[in-house]
């Protein structure tokens, strides 16, 4: 099968082709596992992440993302609730333990064991990937296989943000940066909490203006004063200098939650300007997303397909992963990024 491999850590500024188009061993699955033919991936920022070392690989070559849409081809004889031709989705949970007191208590997200799509096993830059029957979710048929891709992670690891908010209908939500994530976030958040007010920081005037489009209240950079301080605020990027801002334009015993595997190298002089009395004093909270449950996948796809959520996407093919992945990182973002690797029949 062809797949799109990396086969080292890489320095994006130095080469800007990380990954490797190759032929590759087409997968075998186990007992309680399917083959699914990849349809379409999702190209996700924390792919960044991967190649430049700050959530690394557990092995070499790996196969790449986590927002994968595709049908079954074969299944394991353990297999049972998944037929031929079913169409899923897989996303950056892969697989956890299912015995420790977190899978227990249905923090799966947290288990010791706990491994990625694309990080700890090969993922769906590639024509064919494997996965556990638990751990593929069904598509609602009202999404194409590009409208879904994004919602399998981008989607669903922005609605853990917006749970983990604990905000309430009317409260105001603000959003720091404005990607693949937090465009289905405040779709997300407007159905919701329609009496909530949004608002977006972004440096980037066309993503400022796209906010606006989407119906957010206010849009503007990251050290603008927004008209009224926030409840919540769910930061998507990648740098820290917006955690701080964002504290910053919190109200008192707001809270502020990280949606970000990993954060790129940070800014050390805005890293000291963090002011406990100023920025952090009076019951503002700083909470982080870590990776994301089964539960929330299903929920997010029944919430995407009751309410229309539906991603803007950007197409690309599998040999333009690499071009995808650099627009990704250079900022050029209007949306989501979605791999198209198999047309529909």
């Amino acid at each position: 099968m062809k797949a799109m491999i990396l086969k080292q850590l890489w320095n994006l500024n130095q080469d800007r082709s990380p990954l490797e188009l190759v032929n590759f061993p087409y997968p075998s699955c186990k007992e309680d596992e399917v083959v699914v033919e990849v349809a379409t991936c999702g190209v996700c920022r924390t792919e960044l992440d991967e190649i430049e070392g700050r959530t690394s690989p557990s092995f070499f070559p790996m196969i790449l993302g986590h927002e994968i849409v595709g049908r079954v081809v074969e299944k394991g004889s353990h297999v049972q609730k998944l037929k031929i031709g079913d169409r899923v989705g897989i996303a950056w949970i892969h697989s956890s333990c299912g015995k420790c007191s977190f899978c227990l208590e249905g923090r799966e997200n947290l288990c010791a064991e706990f491994e990625a799509t694309g990080r700890d096993a090969h993922g769906g830059y590639a024509e064919y990937t494997v996965v556990k029957e638990d751990f593929a979710f069904p598509i609602p048929s009202v999404f194409s296989d590009e409208e879904a891709a994004p919602l399998l992670c981008a989607g669903a690891v922005g609605y853990r943000s917006l749970k983990l908010g604990n905000i309430q209908n009317g409260m105001n939500i603000g959003f720091s940066g404005f990607g693949a994530s937090a465009h289905l976030v405040l779709k997300a958040a407007q159905h919701l909490f329609p009496f909530s007010k949004l608002y977006v920081f972004t440096r980037n005037e066309k993503e400022r203006a796209f906010a606006r489009e989407l119906g957010a209240t206010w849009a503007g950079d990251f050290e603008e004063e927004p008209p009224e301080k926030l409840h919540l605020i769910i930061d998507t990027t990648p740098a820290w200098k917006p955690v701080v801002l964002s504290l910053r334009h919190l109200e008192k015993g707001g809270r502020l939650v990280i949606n970000a595997i990993r954060k790129e190298k940070p800014d050390q002089d805005f890293l000291l300007k963090l002011n406990y009395s100023e920025d952090l004093w009076m019951e503002k909270e700083i909470k982080s997303v870590a990776n994301v449950t089964r539960a929330n996948v299903q929920e997010f796809l029944q919430l995407a397909a009751e309410a229309s959520i539906r991603p803007e996407v950007q197409l690309f093919s599998l040999e333009e992963a690499n071009r995808a992945l650099m627009e990704l990182k250079d900022g050029k973002i209007r949306g989501a990024k979605v791999l198209r690797i198999k047309e529909n029949k």
